[in-house]
């Protein structure tokens, strides 16, 4: 299974998240925001990562586009999950690098799958 990286400044997000990813075997690991994740993606190789978008500190698109210049990190899926709907703000996540977008909220079963599809 993989190892993923969640962030999120919800913690009631980021476990849900985590509990349904580990329910299917993946190993996980969080961040409760863009410079927390980045410090965590410098230190450890994910094979993918799921980001909120409104966070403090570092938004997830920043945190993307910053992702995208760490080392390894080029290709990986990362997985938006937020609340924000609007096709500016989808934009400017495919922009940042974004491998694709749902929007909470969202069933577990929906993760699962993008989760697997992504991954190959």
């Amino acid at each position: 299974m993989a190892k993923i990286l969640i962030v999120d400044d919800s913690v009631s997000m980021r476990q849900m998240v985590t509990f349904t990813l580990e329910g299917v075997g993946h190993e996980v690991d969080q961040a409760e925001d863009g410079v927390e994740a980045l410090e965590k993606a410098k230190a450890k190789q994910y094979e993918m990562v799921l980001t909120d978008v409104n966070m403090p500190n570092m938004d997830g698109i920043e945190m993307t586009r910053q992702m995208r210049q760490v080392d390894g990190y080029q290709f990986l899926p990362i997985l938006t999950l937020t609340t924000e709907a609007a096709d500016d703000k989808k934009m400017a996540g495919r922009d940042a690098g974004a491998t694709g977008w749902i929007v909470k909220p969202f069933s577990p079963d929906k993760l699962l799958a993008t989760v697997n599809k992504l991954l190959g």
